[in-house]
């Protein structure tokens, strides 16, 4: 690899390499009598994802090089299972995905989606029925009046109700593949709907998911307007929904503010700086909120990034982040860098966040210095794989680092799949609570097991979720 490379970073943070520099591909020795090699379509990048990426860019590349050198590329079926097979025993955040897959997390264009994050209450309140978690503006299921906690009763004709059987998970697995069907809701205001909906051929999705305010009239005790912001993914290329927010904040004189993360995996490190702008206190700018460590070959990598000059800063009296298992890398660094500069008034409510104290490359095959001049202006017409390893660990300016479990509420709230987003959601409820009397309401969590008869979904989320969550890309 050559040493003028570039970085766009990716905190899984997730992070992509950006301009110049990865010597052309050059192949390996190729033995013409092993017929194993000549039918795998794959050699070839299998190869140079082990010699030009695991073997310099991975945080862990002293633990697994010499044991990575004796794999045999073509002994794995798919480049999936190879990539996997590289990695460090303690490693369960890298991971890869395809061209496609690379291009809708950037563009956020889904094609064929529901646009419906589907989820169940089991685990706070022993309720298996299929519920929405959040639907995306422009969803085939909007005008027919579906919003989160809508539960699904029947699709395809075939009641999948409570109680929640595998029988039913098998169901709901079979007919949600197909483009169109018939479905069954019994919607958040207890009426129930039945209709005809196909996938959106190409739902644009953006940044944020909800943006409002509460005012006095809308809680009780509220003495002052409290701001909401549902953001789902920090995307570089929406940095504008945060400023159009915080722009409608600040015009609104908002001084307590609610950020919604419980869904939130991640994203783009200019998108976290340009939130963490907007959200730190004045003193605060010109300070670190990252440090990012690598490994011994790439320790020149080593950085701070620093909250930047924003003028127009909302200058905050208090601040609310929900969480929850799906809170991952930006989110989880957003929050961790911000709470050094406010220890006092920086509050977090809801579950457990998903737990990611490092971070990642984005490493593109091909990966000669003509494919990553095409990908660095977005021309990834002759991508085939992204490869997202472990590069770096990450702190705040305390040097405190995010814990592997995640990090943990002031407040525990369970997630509220009943209520659409607003003041009788559970954790919203508990923050207006908290801005209304001081005090946070306190809620028992559920201490019995789960019931195997009765069994979680799959599908969490309206591209058929992926289990890695975020990224934090950095220039």
């Amino acid at each position: 690899m050559k040493n003028n490379k570039t970085y766009f970073l990716l905190f899984f943070l997730l992070v992509v390499l950006a301009t110049g520099g990865c010597n052309k591909v050059s192949k390996e020795p190729v033995n013409p009598i092993d017929p194993d090699i000549e039918k795998d379509v794959d050699y070839m990048a299998k190869s140079y994802l082990r010699r030009e990426y695991m073997n310099t860019y991975y945080y862990w590349y002293q633990d697994v090089i010499t044991r990575n050198a004796a794999l045999e590329p073509q002994k794995y079926e798919t480049i999936y299972d190879f990539f996997k097979a590289l990695l460090y025993s303690g490693d369960h955040w890298s991971w890869m995905c395809d061209k496609e897959a690379y291009i809708t997390s950037e563009t956020g264009v889904y094609k064929g989606s529901w646009g419906v994050s589907w989820g169940q209450a089991a685990a706070d309140y022993d309720d298996y029925a299929i519920r929405v978690r959040y639907i995306y503006p422009g969803s085939p299921f909007e005008k027919h009046g579906v919003t989160r906690g809508a539960r699904l009763s029947a699709i395809g004709g075939k009641d999948i109700s409570e109680p929640f059987t595998q029988e039913k998970l098998a169901i709901f697995n079979e007919e949600i593949d197909k483009t169109t069907n018939e479905f069954t809701f019994r919607l958040a205001d207890g009426s129930d709907v039945t209709f005809t909906a196909t996938r959106a051929t190409e739902l644009q999705t953006r940044s944020s998911l909800v943006v409002k305010t509460f005012g006095i009239a809308d809680f009780p005790g509220l003495k002052e307007d409290v701001g909401y912001f549902h953001y789902l993914t920090y995307n570089n290329n929406m940095k504008n929904d945060i400023q159009q927010a915080m722009k409608e904040f600040k015009k609104k004189g908002i001084k307590k503010l609610i950020v919604d993360l419980r869904y939130n995996g991640g994203g783009d490190v200019d998108a976290v700086t340009e939130l963490v702008s907007w959200l730190a206190p004045t003193p605060a700018q010109g300070c670190p909120y990252v440090l990012m460590v690598h490994n011994d070959k790439l320790s020149s990598l080593d950085k701070k990034i620093v909250i930047p000059e924003n003028k127009d800063a909302l200058k905050l009296l208090t601040l609310y982040f929900i969480l929850g298992p799906g809170t991952a890398s930006a989110s989880e660094v957003t929050v961790n860098g911000l709470a050094p500069y406010m220890p006092d008034f920086l509050y977090t409510v809801g579950k457990q966040s998903y737990g990611k104290p490092n971070g990642m490359y984005v490493l593109f095959y091909p990966g000669s210095d003509a494919d990553y001049s095409k990908y660095n202006i977005g021309d990834f017409s002759g991508l085939k794989y992204a490869f997202l390893p472990i590069c770096f660990y990450n702190k705040n300016s305390l040097e405190g680092a995010i814990p592997d479990d995640g990090l943990t509420p002031d407040n525990w709230c369970p997630d509220d799949l009943y209520h659409d987003f607003g003041p009788e959601e559970e954790n919203i409820k508990d923050c207006l609570t908290h801005v209304a009397t001081g005090v946070f309401p306190t809620h028992t969590k559920k201490t019995t097991k789960a019931d195997a008869s009765r069994p979680e979904l799959l599908l969490q989320t309206p591209e058929q979720a992926d289990p890695h969550y975020g990224r934090l890309i950095a220039k």
